[in-house]
């Protein structure tokens, strides 16, 4: 067993025994930076996963073939399952082996997994996960439709875990409601953009991120200050997260961010940096300019488009949003205070510190 988990994602292979799930751990770790110093946690982190995958794939079964097959496209996909990761991280201050904790993972994971179907369908996107999307491969309504059938799921297992899970489960799902309708109508009247984009990323990511550790920690029966603290530092840290993808997005010469660099500005998504940058009042040639073509909107024009990621990648703007994520991360790394220290805090912390440093 390795002491430590920090591997590219990519070197996931074949084998047996502890070697084998090292390097399974190296997949499930290595692309969020994650730092597991303790081999029974990491094993039992990793045990609790391999558990979460064979539910989910028996979760989204129907009597319908159609149905099945839609609803394991992302499932078999793969992806980071960084909400069930961090259930059965919060799982560690309490007791990691209770079924519960399982069951939970599975309600986050589907829940996530139906807010992709419908994102696509809204997005017009032709790909998820280096896969032809459901929407292009059997339709909008089928797409819209299978997302439907996954929430479903999600409340049916929420219901096994008892009424506050439901409960729980149906007010996030509010909260990404909300987060999603303030993303498509924009800003009210005298909304700051800035605070409103906050808001957004708060709804769509935070709150299931924010569910996922709390989740953890109420099925592994932990302290409630545990579980509340986790809960906080979920929602923050999913926030962090987003804001640094958004980053990538501009700053990163390859595909690091999982898309090529500066498609949110081809698409015209407003997101943190050029918030930034239209909210500035700098006078330099460079801002100035930078303003006028981030007004036009979607940069569909190549040269543009060019122009406008060289001066953000030297932009003051750019600098400011990564001040933020910084900030972000650092907030939720406070808010483990109340945790135990040992090897699951300070993995925990090792994710804000990835945060942090992925940007810079």
């Amino acid at each position: 067993m390795v002491d430590s988990v920090v591997i590219s994602a990519g070197e996931r292979s074949g084998g047996t025994g502890s070697a084998r799930r090292s390097r399974d751990s190296a997949g499930q770790f290595g692309a969020l930076g994650l730092q597991l110093a303790d081999s029974r946690v990491e094993a039992s982190v990793l045990g609790l996963l391999e558990s979460v995958e064979a539910e989910l794939r028996a979760a989204v079964a129907s009597a319908d073939p159609l149905v099945t097959e839609a609803a394991r496209h992302l499932v078999d996909a793969g992806g980071k399952r960084f909400r069930p990761l961090l259930v059965a991280l919060g799982a560690q201050f309490g007791d990691p082996t209770s079924p519960q904790v399982v069951h939970a993972a599975v309600v986050v994971e589907l829940t996530h997994l139906a807010t992709l179907y419908h994102d696509d369908v809204m997005d017009e996107a032709a790909m998820r996960r280096g896969a032809p999307s459901a929407n292009s491969r059997w339709t909008n309504s089928v797409a819209i439709l299978v997302g439907d059938y996954l929430f479903a799921r999600a409340a049916d297992l929420a219901a096994d875990l008892g009424t506050e899970a439901v409960r729980l489960q149906a007010r996030t799902f509010a909260r990404l409601v909300h987060g999603q309708i303030a993303e498509t109508v924009g800003p009210r009247d005298g909304q700051d953009p800035v605070d409103h984009y906050l808001y957004v990323i708060a709804g769509k990511t935070g709150s299931l991120i924010a569910t996922s550790a709390r989740f953890g920690g109420m099925f592994g029966e932990a302290p409630i200050e545990h579980t509340e603290a986790l809960a906080k530092y979920g929602e923050t840290i999913g926030v962090a997260f987003q804001l640094s993808d958004d980053l990538l997005d501009i700053a990163s010469e390859s595909l690091q961010s999982g898309k090529t660099p500066g498609t949110d500005l081809r698409e015209g998504v407003p997101t943190l940096p050029v918030l930034y940058a239209l909210a500035s009042d700098d006078s330099d040639a460079a801002s100035v300019r930078l303003r006028e073509i981030l007004a036009t909107g979607p940069l569909v024009d190549d040269d543009l488009h060019a122009e406008a990621l060289d001066l953000l990648r030297e932009s003051p703007a750019l600098k400011r949003a990564r001040e933020t994520v910084r900030s972000y991360a650092e907030d939720a790394r406070g808010q483990l205070a109340p945790l135990p220290d040992g090897a699951t805090r300070r993995a925990l912390e090792s994710l804000c510190d990835y945060i942090a440093d992925r940007t810079s």
